[in-house]
């Protein structure tokens, strides 16, 4: 799919300011969209918009369809007068520059039960617009609304926890507790409603300002999630445990001599093969309605994929399996069309996997900070881009800010990178890296907030193999200055990404 020349940022909405402890879809939302339009941006980036599980993760959600309820934002439903000004006075101390999800949390959640037993009392339009919404998503919406209800119920345990009739999904036993959890059910069905009305309305004002919404689909789910429990057989899992049989990792690596086990079940691909691929295009088509462009995190899975045994605690005793990646993608295409996908194919990658993204003319990505530590071979080397046809950032959110990347080279290390730029970083490496990106022939360039501003490692949003404290980074909107704006736009000018004139 061929890409036009633009640039942007990259920033999830849990990082925008907010007096309610995380980010969220209200007028910084906007305002942030703002900043992009002056700025000569046209991509917006963000990570999954999932509701997020254990260790905050937007990569490990309750549900691959659904939204983060944390994301809504309280003052449109006080203009909704679901919620009251009372409701939002005597706030919590909430940090200006992370979030405390246990706090955010519970107070959400509070206010969401009061804006829900407000909707059911409230005579309003807004009634049938929620029934419309429950009948167009209940492919994904019955089960995931459903699945919280049980998890609740079971003080937030795990589905394979639970009582084997319910758990297995008995028919008895799901007719005994959709009774049983009737109201419950349709509060989480009104959260999503909720959470959707505001995202459409964001998003449709950000495509309306010239800004593209950049999404981001991680291969694999959450073994705690409504998929797995409501759809068990296109994923491998014990028949006695219902835990994963297969687990999905990468294997041992100059990066790690024991690898990474994710711990997320893999797919049963024949079986998801035998039904066209019918989950997989209800997921991508559910992600079409939320944003413009889509990232598939991890696209090596889909070539070939690391299974490791059940009861490995590390993810050297895998193998390598091959998955139906043309039968997969032929299928996509067939059913919705060419699409906007970029494949995320970073770390290890075979001339196989390069095939499968070259032969749908997939763009695929290229990060700056990998390109200064190898020969002139270097593929991260933007004269190696042999195309336009790439993604190129300086770093992702699995990265280090640039400035904490060049601050923690050696000196040697540090003169590489400046030889190659032919500079001493006057202006800050941030600055130097970004122009570098944007001067590139990749379509695409896409930078970190943090980077904008040149902001240490303290701003990291995740640290790949630390289990706490990810996620949770926010900036001050006094930042958003038309001085950084101006600039941004300059050098998005320079290099030819800025929005241009349909007439032109």
């Amino acid at each position: 799919m061929p890409l036009s020349r633009a640039s942007g940022i990259l920033l999830h909405p849990t990082s925008l300011p907010s007096p309610f402890g995380i980010g969220d879809l209200g007028n910084e939302a906007y305002n942030f969209v703002n900043f992009l339009r002056d700025s000569g941006q046209q991509i917006w980036q963000i990570l999954p918009l999932g509701p997020t599980g254990f260790g905050n993760s937007p990569y490990l959600a309750y549900s691959a369809m659904a939204g983060n309820p944390l994301l809504i934002s309280p003052d449109k439903l006080l203009d909704q007068e679901l919620l009251s000004e009372e409701d939002l006075s005597n706030l919590p101390e909430f940090p200006n520059d992370r979030v405390d999800f246990d706090l955010v949390t519970e107070f959400k959640r509070s206010l969401l039960q009061k804006a829900y037993d407000n909707f059911k009392i409230k005579e309003s339009e807004e009634k049938q617009a929620f029934y419309d919404f429950c009948a167009s998503k209940a492919f994904w919406l019955d089960d995931y609304a459903f699945y919280m209800a049980l998890k609740e119920a079971h003080q937030g345990a795990s589905w394979h926890t639970w009582d084997q009739e319910i758990a297995r999904r008995q028919p008895a036993a799901l007719k005994e507790w959709q009774q049983r959890l009737a109201d419950e059910i349709q509060y989480h069905k009104f959260v999503q409603f909720e959470f959707f009305q505001q995202w459409d309305e964001l998003k449709n004002y950000a495509n309306e300002q010239g800004i593209k919404i950049f999404g981001d689909i991680p291969i694999y789910v959450a073994h705690d999630s409504a998929d797995v429990w409501a759809h068990p057989e296109i994923f491998c899992l014990d028949a006695e445990t219902g835990e994963p049989s297969l687990m999905a990792g990468v294997p041992p690596d100059y990066f790690s001599e024991t690898g990474q086990l994710w711990g997320n079940p893999v797919y049963q691909w024949d079986r998801l093969e035998q039904e066209d691929f019918l989950w997989w295009v209800q997921r991508i088509q559910s992600m079409l309605n939320k944003v413009d462009l889509i990232r598939i995190d991890h696209f090596r899975g889909l070539k070939a994929y690391w299974a490791v045994p059940q009861g490995e605690t590390t993810a050297i005793n895998g193998e390598w399996v091959e998955a139906p990646g043309e039968a997969f993608f032929e299928t996509i295409n067939e059913k919705l069309g060419s699409l906007p996908i970029i494949a995320e194919d970073l770390g290890l990658i075979t001339p196989d996997v390069e095939e499968l993204r070259d032969q749908f003319e997939l763009p695929g990505m290229k990060i700056l900070h990998f390109a200064f530590d190898s020969g002139h071979e270097n593929p991260y080397l933007p004269y190696n881009y042999v195309s336009p046809n790439w993604v190129v950032y300086t770093g992702t959110h699995d990265n280090n800010t640039t400035v904490g990347w060049f601050n923690n080279r050696s000196p040697e290390e540090q003169k590489r990178v400046t030889r190659f730029l032919g500079c001493t970083c006057g202006n800050g490496i941030h600055w130097d890296l970004i122009r570098l990106a944007m001067s590139s022939v990749a379509s695409i360039a896409i930078f970190p907030l943090q980077d904008i501003f040149g902001f240490g490692e303290e701003t990291m949003m995740n640290q790949p193999g630390v289990a706490e404290g990810n996620w949770s980074w926010r900036y001050q909107p006094e930042i958003l200055t038309s001085e950084v704006s101006d600039r941004l736009r300059e050098v998005t000018e320079i290099y030819g990404r800025e929005p241009q004139n349909e007439d032109s």
